[in-house]
């Protein structure tokens, strides 16, 4: 919510507060003349109304408003909640009783005592009404801030899942890139006169990652042995463009049933690897490894680069957007890690299950 919005909610609560205890305090001032001169009867009901009405509630409210709701409420200390409220509230009418007993005192507001409606005598009673109008004026302050934290999310919820759509449309036209296609299909195509066999396996793997990415991916989990399957025939079509049989390193450390991931989370740093791995001769110029248990999955991916070549995003779609992305699927459920040294891109990605 824009902070316009916020400070205007603001001051529509201050504004109707003032109305209502003005009326009030008029309509009993106006019932109870104490005093012969009108003028000082006014000045005398406006300095009480700050000090029994508005210092208990102000100070009530923006500590519910900024401590009390982001540190306890928030995360769920409820009966602390509670507990620290009456504190602040009880301490806020303490204050306020004082400063009107000060008042009283110094001859700045009249002495009532005649009546005894200040007096001492009545001093449990006062700070206990100013401490229900502390607890009442609190209690709108968390409604107000849970109501603002509560559009914030759902305005941050729809942006990342705008961001999503945004990423799971840019993966799939990434897959079906014409220049991966076209490489691909040369590569088999190369390869049906010297191995017929091995050229319509490959063609089958393409065709179940064309199908993959054009139907699978919609849906938003599938099984983790699908996601595997799926980077397994990935690397196999792009080690076509190499004889270097220890080009790529790739390990499985567990066992994927049972458990689901969403589409296409891993491939755009398997993707980035092979893009910018320029020596195919070298060994294992590619690792990636994926560990598997019963509370997360975790992929790492180390290449070999040239620090000469200029570095692009991953895929073209940027770090920024796949963090995103991960953020809405998995809030609060991964970590990644992403550093390159020593002419190696290390990625490191943890992913906890539900």
């Amino acid at each position: 919510m824009k902070k316009s919005w916020v400070v205007l909610l603001h001051a529509a609560f201050w504004l109707c507060y003032f109305m209502l205890v003005g009326i009030v305090l008029g309509v009993y001032y106006c019932s109870n003349v104490y005093e012969s001169d009108p003028g000082l009867r006014v000045i005398n009901a406006f300095q009480s109304i700050l000090l029994f009405a508005f210092v208990p509630s102000v100070i009530s409210f923006y500590l519910y408003y900024f401590f009390l709701f982001p540190r306890y409420l928030q995360k769920r200390k409820v009966l602390q909640s509670m507990g620290l409220g009456l504190l602040i509230s009880a301490g806020a009418a303490l204050m306020a009783y004082v400063l009107l007993r000060y008042f009283i005192e110094t001859g700045r507001i009249y002495d009532m005592d005649h009546g005894g409606r200040y007096g001492r005598s009545t001093a449990p009673n006062v700070i206990l009404v100013m401490t229900m109008i502390g607890m009442l004026c609190g209690a709108v302050a968390l409604v107000m801030n849970g109501f603002i934290n509560w559009f914030n999310e759902i305005k941050l919820k729809q942006s990342l899942r705008e961001k999503n759509v945004e990423m799971e449309l840019a993966l799939i036209k990434k897959q079906l890139d014409p220049h991966l296609l076209f490489n691909t299909i040369n590569n088999i195509d190369a390869l049906i006169l010297k191995d017929a066999q091995a050229a319509s396996g490959y063609l089958n793997q393409l065709s179940d990652i064309m199908r993959f990415v054009l139907y699978e991916t919609r849906e938003q989990n599938i099984p983790l042995s699908r996601e595997i399957e799926y980077i397994e025939k990935y690397m196999a079509l792009q080690k076509i463009r190499t004889a270097n049989e220890h080009y790529v390193q790739w390990s499985v450390d567990g066992n994927p049933e049972g458990k689901s991931i969403a589409p296409m989370v891993f491939i755009p740093f398997i993707e980035n690897a092979f893009k910018h791995s320029h020596n195919k001769k070298l060994e294992n110029a590619i690792r990636v490894g994926m560990s598997i248990n019963d509370h997360s999955v975790q992929m790492r991916c180390v290449n070999r680069y040239d620090p000469r070549a200029q570095q692009r995003d991953i895929g073209g779609l940027g770090n920024e957007l796949i963090r995103k992305r991960l953020e809405l699927i998995y809030p609060g459920r991964h970590s990644l890690e992403i550093k390159h040294e020593n002419e190696e891109y290390y990625v490191n990605l943890i992913i906890q299950h539900g």
